[in-house]
């Protein structure tokens, strides 16, 4: 599984914590986000934000951060889509943004597999970005992250029921969406 275990217990210092999440919170924005770099730096500046709560009970770390981070997603989102729009006026295509290193071949890993991954990868995070915001941040904390329903609902700002429906309805259009990669 290409996601770190959530962990049980409660992590001895924020540094701990923020180790323990770093993966998680990358995987999670690049699929929200869909740029690589526009994923660190959401997760980066949840992190500093983060900082500022270091007083509060090592158990609220959780539910904070990924409050944090799912801001983070949604404003970058409204960026890029006034970004998009002055590019479309001024007559300019977007930057591509990728990374030329990426575009390397590993010597480690098998191409064909690598590419497999890669293409399920894409169409995952394309369907998740298709979702209805409440409904993608609903499916990245319940299923990417793990958290429960409380800690999600804590994290989306709503009740336990609005994930458990949110969740329910993202969960369906993705299998819909991703019919044929079963």
């Amino acid at each position: 599984m290409p996601f770190d275990a959530a962990p049980d217990a409660a992590p001895a210092s924020l540094e701990a914590f923020l180790a323990s999440v770093e993966r998680r919170g990358f995987r999670m924005a690049e699929l929200a986000l869909g740029h690589r770099e526009d994923a660190l730096d959401a997760v980066q500046e949840a992190m500093i934000r983060l900082v500022g709560y270091r007083d509060r009970p090592a158990s609220e770390w959780p539910p904070l951060f990924w409050s944090i981070l799912r801001r983070q997603v949604t404003d970058r989102h409204r960026r890029n889509a006034v970004r998009r729009k002055v590019m479309a006026v001024l007559g300019r295509a977007e930057d591509e943004r990728e990374d030329p290193l990426e575009m390397l071949p590993d010597p480690g890993e098998d191409p064909a597999r690598r590419h497999a991954d890669g293409a399920a990868w894409q169409a995952l995070g394309r369907a998740v970005r298709a979702l209805p915001r409440r409904q993608r941040e609903a499916y990245l904390l319940r299923e990417l992250q793990g958290l429960d329903v409380a800690s999600t609902a804590i994290a989306m700002g709503c009740s336990e029921g609005s994930v458990k429906t949110h969740l329910s309805r993202a969960m369906a259009a993705l299998r819909k969406h991703l019919e044929d990669w079963r």
